[in-house]
């Protein structure tokens, strides 16, 4: 699939072979001209993630990839998705809004109370977890900024979870696993 994003501010300086993730996926710039961008998605993108569900003129979050030497305002997000979930209850709280998600249950051991989540490519903290379900705090910012604020219920996102949850989550697993390689 041909993906073409209308953004005039990161259209102009885009350069052919950049990274941009879209929803939180790791994209990149196969063309793009004073006002738009277009990306090709493949079978496997299109399998793991929301984007094959995007309609034209539809509003997506753009991020373009960390530079050395750029500040971290979150945490690592790669775009490499790993799941897709479902919004599933918004509880407002004044203009803040406590938002439900349900995930795939084998990620469960990477969320964690505090821990860090990417939803649909924005950085946030998970405030609460459950087997099958999992919280955040929107601020107004996000709401307004993002397209948490006018996602539906039922609606699908994607998940990425903690980079460094996962490496540590796979280091104890080989821990306990049987060596495939002799030690002398």
């Amino acid at each position: 699939m041909r993906l073409q994003v209308s953004e005039p501010g990161m259209a102009a300086s885009a350069i052919l072979g950049e990274s941009i993730a879209v929803n939180g996926v790791c994209l990149t710039v196969v063309a793009a001209d004073s006002r738009t961008l277009q990306f090709q998605v493949g079978p496997e993108t299109l399998d793991r993630t929301n984007l094959g569900n995007i309609t034209p003129h539809a509003p997506v979050n753009l991020e373009r990839a960390l530079r050395v030497g750029d500040a971290i305002g979150g945490h690592f997000v790669s775009g490499h998705v790993d799941a897709v979930g479902t919004l599933r209850e918004r509880q407002a709280s004044g203009d803040w809004q406590t938002v439900w998600f349900t995930y795939p249950p084998q990620f469960f051991d990477l969320l964690v109370i505090k821990g860090s989540i990417a939803i649909d490519g924005v950085s946030l903290t998970v405030v609460d977890v459950e087997r099958d379900r999992f919280s955040v705090m929107l601020i107004p910012h996000t709401l307004a900024h993002t397209t948490l604020g006018s996602q539906v219920n039922g609606g699908a996102v994607n998940l990425e979870f903690d980079l460094l949850a996962k490496h540590v989550q796979k280091l104890f697993q080989s821990l306990t696993a049987t060596p495939r390689f002799p030690i002398p």
